[in-house]
Parts: C-alpha cells; structure tokens; sequence
C-alpha cells in the first residue's frame, strides 16, 4: 500500500506558476511510474504528465507541454509538477499517481485545487 500526500496548489492569475509535490510513504518508490492528472467541473479526468519509475521517459498532455514539467527524487520519495505560464483552462483539481499496474497497483493522492484567474 502507497500513501500519497500532495502540496501545493492554489489560486494564482494567468501566466504565474505553481508547483505541486507528492510525497509517497512506500520505501520502494522508484518501482512506480508517477503521473499528475486533473479533473475539472463537469470533465472527465485526465492526465497530465507522467514519469517512468527509473526518469527517464516523460510525456504530457498536449494542452500542457512546453509549460509544465514532471521530475521525481527517488531518495526523498518525492513527485513534482512544475507548472508554468498558467491558463484559466488549466483550472482543476490536480492528483498525484503512483502505479505500477504489472503488479496489480494504482493509488491516488487526495488532490489538490489549483484555479487560474484571467
């Protein structure tokens, strides 16, 4: 069982940046991909980048690339999600994911909300 606990987020205005954290309690952290989704009223959720557990490959949403960028500090257990150039549309909750579905595991963060004023 992973927990994930997320920090960050908040209201900021068009074009500032946030950064969102996920701490993960399991000791075996670097076993897991890690990807940041988000959900705004009345969508479907969606992901938003992602990180494989050794960091080497990343990808992201079209809608964010070139703004956002995910990292990961293994020896701290940490995911982040460095959010720069912030859109109104880029308004949702924001959740942190650990999976490694080869083994049958996906757990969720509490999420977190980020609002972008225009």
């Amino acid at each position: 069982q992973v927990h994930l606990v997320q920090s960050g987020g908040g209201l900021v205005q068009a074009g500032g940046s946030l950064r969102l954290s996920c701490a993960a309690s399991e000791g075996t952290f670097s076993r897991y991909d890690m990807g940041w989704f988000r959900q705004a009223p009345g969508k479907e959720r969606e992901l938003v980048a992602a990180i494989s557990r050794n960091g080497r490959a990343t990808s992201y949403a079209r809608s964010v690339e070139g703004r956002f960028a995910i990292s990961r500090d293994d020896a701290k257990n940490m995911v982040y999600l460095q959010m720069n150039s912030l859109k109104p549309e880029d308004t949702a909750v924001y959740y942190c994911n650990a999976d490694r579905s080869d083994y049958g595991e996906n757990y969720w963060g509490q999420g977190t909300q980020v609002t972008v004023s225009s």
